[in-house]
């Protein structure tokens, strides 16, 4: 790794050690709309479960899942066993808490960087990435989305819920160490990456002065040709 992408990783692990292990420390200050992306992330997994070629419901991972409130409040509803993958290890214990009653259903907790961790070949349905791609260089994106292509079960399913910036520009934000990317960034990558959209959604009633976000379902070799407006 390059002197500059060490730089980048350190500035964004310093940062979330002083964020605290709340949802609203996950949320920026916006803890208030984590009712509506959940609804909102939850509509969009109904569409992904339509038609014979859905995936299965027995296995999910949760990247970058800070606390768990993603598999708490969606993941942990809808499958059987979640696993969680999250570099900063303190979140992870207050998950242990913070996901009860559910914890049950929580399968592993992974304390690693999304650029080291390899998960287990076919074992996910759904591999689930939000707003945590930011933090990962194009390159590593890139290589993660390869690996978690590997790691699905053949009718599984990568599920990406990001930002995207609206002049076209990626957008840099030195004070966490991350990016925001426009939607034809994220076109790039995937083609790099050997996975194709098959769906995608806006999330709905957001406040107007965050970015616009975008829900995409990803499978290798598969069709953009069916969009959620």
């Amino acid at each position: 790794m390059c002197e500059k992408n060490e730089e980048f990783y350190t500035k964004a692990k310093e940062y979330w050690a002083e964020i605290p292990a709340t949802v609203d420390g996950m949320l920026g200050g916006y803890g208030h709309v984590s009712q509506t992306d959940i609804q909102g992330s939850r509509h969009f997994l109904k569409t992904v479960f339509q038609g014979s070629d859905s995936p299965g419901t027995e296995t999910a991972l949760d990247c970058g899942a800070g606390i768990g409130r993603i598999t708490k409040h969606l993941l942990s509803t809808i499958f059987m066993k979640v696993d969680l993958v999250e570099q900063n290890a303190e979140f992870l214990e207050q998950a242990k808490d913070y996901l009860q009653p559910e914890i049950l259903k929580i399968g592993e907790f992974y304390p690693i960087s999304l650029q080291y961790f390899q998960p287990q070949e076919n074992k996910y349905d759904v591999v689930w990435m939000q707003w945590v791609l930011g933090h990962l260089t194009d390159d590593h994106l890139v290589d993660f989305l390869i690996t978690c292509k590997k790691s699905l079960k053949p009718k599984g399913v990568i599920v990406i819920k990001e930002n995207l910036t609206a002049n076209g520009e990626v957008e840099v934000d030195e004070c966490d160490s991350s990016v925001t990317r426009p939607y034809k960034a994220y076109m790039e990558i995937f083609q790099r990456a050997g996975v194709k959209c098959y769906r995608k959604q806006k999330q709905a009633h957001f406040p107007k002065e965050l970015f616009t976000v975008y829900m995409f379902a990803l499978r290798p070799n598969a069709n953009c040709d069916n969009d959620t407006q």
